[in-house]
């Protein structure tokens, strides 16, 4: 395994990415990064009012997350990170842009920030791109009944689903695609274990 990798967990809102990255941050003994969502200022207002919270809400995440990434370029630990900064152009910021909820000067404007700021970044030595239906989606984020995510619709869900699939087909780098939606975490041991081997394999190039 490399000295300090880098691991970073990508996937659509309710697809259980903060579960996945606690259980094998601990497994590595690595160092997790979430997302801050909880803190948030504009969540709430996003989602009651997309069009007029879209571009101040995906600032707010490229700046923490990019404030994040500047700390983690040099620290000598490995890194599991949950959610990458690139899903923030390639999947939210870009597909609020194409259902018009985005004006295309906040996108073009968001897109070279975007470009600026990645320059200084160091890029993941993995990806684990964690994918469900639109349904499963929905369904785990019934059961996590976080007040602001109840009305989203899921035909928002299924438009980012589609651009996930999209990104990850065209991602250059290393990337490993856990499909989630009959793994239970918790429950099948079996399958955690191979993914978990499967993670330390692609680390060890």
């Amino acid at each position: 395994m490399k000295t300090y990798p880098f691991v970073a967990v990508a996937g659509n809102i309710g697809v259980g990415k903060t579960t996945f990255t606690k259980i094998v941050s601990k497994h590595f003994e690595w160092k997790a990064q979430y997302e801050s969502v909880d803190d948030n200022p504009y969540l709430d207002d996003f989602y009651n009012d997309m069009e007029r919270w879209s571009f101040n809400l995906q600032i707010y995440f490229l700046q923490n997350r990019f404030a994040g990434q500047i700390k983690l370029n040099k620290v000598p630990f490995g890194i599991i990170q949950d959610r990458t900064i690139y899903e923030d152009v390639e999947i939210f910021a870009r597909n609020l842009y194409l259902m018009n909820f985005m004006s295309k000067r906040d996108w073009l404007t968001y897109k070279s920030l975007f470009n600026n700021m990645t320059k200084y970044l160091r890029k993941p030595d993995l990806i684990i791109y964690l994918k469900a239906s639109t349904d499963t989606l929905i369904s785990r984020i019934k059961n996590r009944n976080r007040g602001c995510e109840s009305e989203i619709a899921s035909e928002y869900l299924h438009s980012l689903n589609v651009s996930y699939k999209k990104w990850i087909s065209s991602y250059s780098e290393e990337v490993f695609i856990v499909d989630t939606d009959n793994f239970n975490i918790f429950k099948n041991k079996r399958q955690l274990k191979s993914i978990l081997e499967k993670i330390e394999s692609a680390v060890c190039k």
